[in-house]
């Protein structure tokens, strides 16, 4: 069965011809742009960019601060009544998205079998013949995740880690871009309604030499779902404006191992702006990892323009022996209050403090772990410093908004904000937190009002 259609009344089946493919896929962006601008939006989209392109509103014009957690197999190796436990548990941490792989090539007990033993295709060689029953359970635990106030982060084709078998890129080639783009028009059809979805192409690596089949599954997509919006998971340090360039993308990824904060500020300089957000790092429970490591890089991204962060944990992202208990590991716990402090204040009026100009002294290594990170808002009414380490630092209140200025000490560890008095917006005054460990220092202008961080 081969369920491709006309794409913008042009129909595109066979072999390419003697245009050869790349004149093929000219063709094809040209005939789709032409037709998406003559259709309307049948609903109105789940999210639309902000004016200065930082951030996402929904569609009540509230700016989104993505809260994520990576549940890669989730539509693959748990039962409903498994998945109902998992999504619960995160709505109850304040988590609002969770990344997730459509069809899973490895990291599932069945693989690329769910747990109920149905594959999504009888042959991946062909994305063209798909297996119903595979894609009715995909859509019940998206639907359940909806119920849960969770935006998916949906995976369509994982292409995979390069030089491992975690993925589908072998595949995705053996399908070839006409192929690619019928199982792209079969998403956008089946999932053109659902209104908790943001598309992530790609997959651990950048496309190379399968660009024109992601592209195809995108444009795909494209056709009859105009109303999600679509980003980008690509190699380590390897930006998506880069690997897809004047493509569909519209949401920007920062992905990196190393120093983290440097990452992100290079994608943040990146022009023309896009909204980003940190996909992944390094995941509680593998890579070494540490429980403050978990907490600062979720404190870097916001802090260094980003309007979100995905956390990891392993078992949990790929539901294996132990993921139930894994759920309230400290890293999570740390989401909560991570999520709860930057949602007591306008996060998406930061900006980072790139130049010191606020925070002046006590910084530490810049390309180290225990640099600090700070962001004032636009009209100086706010701002947040996170200390990695504990250690005295000095600010330039003469920064904030004039008047007095309200601070606060935030427990990143357990999500309780001390007071720590009220002093005149005027002058550079040295702060030091309560004890050791990492802390969050906040500076409100009085005159606002504000309640405590977290609250």
């Amino acid at each position: 069965m081969n369920n491709t259609s006309q794409l913008g009344g042009n129909a595109f089946a066979g072999s390419f011809g003697p245009l050869g493919a790349g004149w093929w896929l000219l063709i094809c962006l040209a005939t789709l742009a032409a037709s998406v601008s003559a259709q309307s939006v049948d609903a109105p989209a789940p999210f639309r960019l902000s004016a200065n392109h930082r951030y996402l509103l929904d569609r009540q014009d509230v700016p989104f601060l993505l809260q994520g957690d990576a549940a890669w197999s989730l539509i693959a190796n748990v039962t409903r009544e498994e998945a109902t436990v998992y999504l619960q548990n995160r709505r109850a941490k304040g988590f609002n998205a969770i990344l997730v792989n459509l069809i899973e090539h490895k990291f599932a007990k069945r693989a690329p079998r769910n747990v109920y033993g149905e594959a999504p295709f009888p042959d991946p060689s062909d994305f063209t013949v798909r297996n119903e029953k595979y894609f009715e359970h995909a859509d019940w635990v998206i639907r359940k995740a909806a119920e849960n106030g969770l935006v998916v982060l949906l995976a369509p084709v994982y292409l995979g880690y390069p030089g491992k078998d975690e993925g589908y890129f072998d595949e995705v080639m053996a399908n070839g871009a006409e192929r690619c783009l019928a199982y792209g028009r079969f998403l956008g059809q089946r999932y053109k309604d659902f209104d908790n979805l943001i598309w992530v192409m790609g997959g651990d690596r950048d496309p190379g030499p399968a660009r024109e089949h992601v592209d195809m599954v995108a444009y795909g997509i494209r056709e009859s779902d105009r109303r999600h919006l679509m980003t980008a998971h690509c190699h380590g340090d390897s930006a998506p404006a880069e690997q897809y360039p004047g493509s569909w993308l519209q949401i920007g990824t920062s992905y990196t191992y190393e120093i983290v904060h440097l990452r992100l500020t290079w994608d943040y300089d990146r022009k023309p702006a896009m909204p980003l957000f940190l996909i992944e790092s390094i995941y509680e429970g593998e890579h070494n990892s540490s429980e403050v490591q978990v907490r600062r890089q979720a404190y870097w991204a916001v802090l260094c323009g980003e309007f979100g962060h995905v956390m990891g944990n392993y078992p949990v992202w790929s539901f294996n022996s132990g993921w139930q208990a894994a759920m309230d590991a400290p890293g999570s716990v740390g989401m909560m209050c991570w999520g709860k402090l930057f949602r007591s204040r306008p996060w998406y009026n930061l900006v980072p403090d790139r130049e010191h100009q606020v925070v002046t002294d006590g910084l530490g290594e810049f390309w180290g772990l225990d640099y600090l990170t700070a962001a004032a808002t636009l009209d100086g009414g706010t701002v947040i410093a996170y200390l990695p380490t504990a250690r005295t630092i000095t600010v330039d209140l003469s920064r904030l908004a004039k008047g007095r200025t309200n601070v606060w000490w935030f427990n990143p560890r357990t999500g309780i904000a001390t007071a720590a008095g009220t002093l005149a917006s005027e002058g550079a005054r040295q702060f030091a937190p309560p004890s050791e460990g990492d802390w969050v220092l906040v500076l409100d202008n009085a005159a606002k009002n504000l309640p405590a961080p977290g609250q």
